[in-house]
């Protein structure tokens, strides 16, 4: 199966980071590649705890915000390329790419790459796929696809990201 969890409003990874904890008390086993992600973030403490989940980024130590850079493409790449091998392999039960739909928003990803590997995955492997501006064709492919919407948010009074709840 192939999930999604898309949209402008917060608590995507947190939706998918919800499944790895589940799948991991089932005993199943997880991996989490973060795309465009490449700072310490709270649920990495977390996580390095719980045996069966493994949790990789491929990003800068920043959250990309300006001009692609040579080094986002080839971190990705290699990210992906990863990700493709933990799929391949069979080691795990679930795996995560986080903020894909962000890498392919901003082009450091190709598309054709992404659903090659959706359409490839074995059915044993369940695939889970966050970030703003999921692609059409994503969706297309996708089981569930779940979009999360803003309403409000406290950004908007300008109350910076918390440790522990942003971060």
């Amino acid at each position: 199966m192939i999930q999604v969890y898309t949209g402008n409003g917060k608590g995507k990874t947190t939706a998918a980071l919800g499944l790895a904890l589940r799948a991991a008390g089932a005993g199943l086993k997880v991996y989490i590649m973060q795309f465009a992600k490449g700072r310490r973030y709270s649920e990495m403490l977390s996580l390095k705890k719980i045996k069966n989940v493994r949790l990789e980024q491929c990003g800068r130590s920043c959250f990309i915000t300006r001009t692609v850079t040579k080094k986002d493409l080839e971190s990705a790449r290699a990210g992906l390329k990863k990700a493709r091998e933990a799929i391949a392999r069979r080691i795990y039960d679930m795996v995560i790419l986080d903020e894909i739909n962000i890498a392919l928003k901003l082009k450091i990803l190709k598309l054709s790459d992404v659903t090659a590997i959706l359409k490839e995955a074995p059915e044993s492997v369940e695939l889970v796929l966050t970030g703003r501006y999921a692609h059409p064709q994503i969706i297309r492919l996708s089981d569930l696809t779940s979009e999360i919407k803003e309403v409000k948010h406290y950004f908007r009074r300008n109350i910076p990201a918390r440790k522990g709840i942003e971060f």
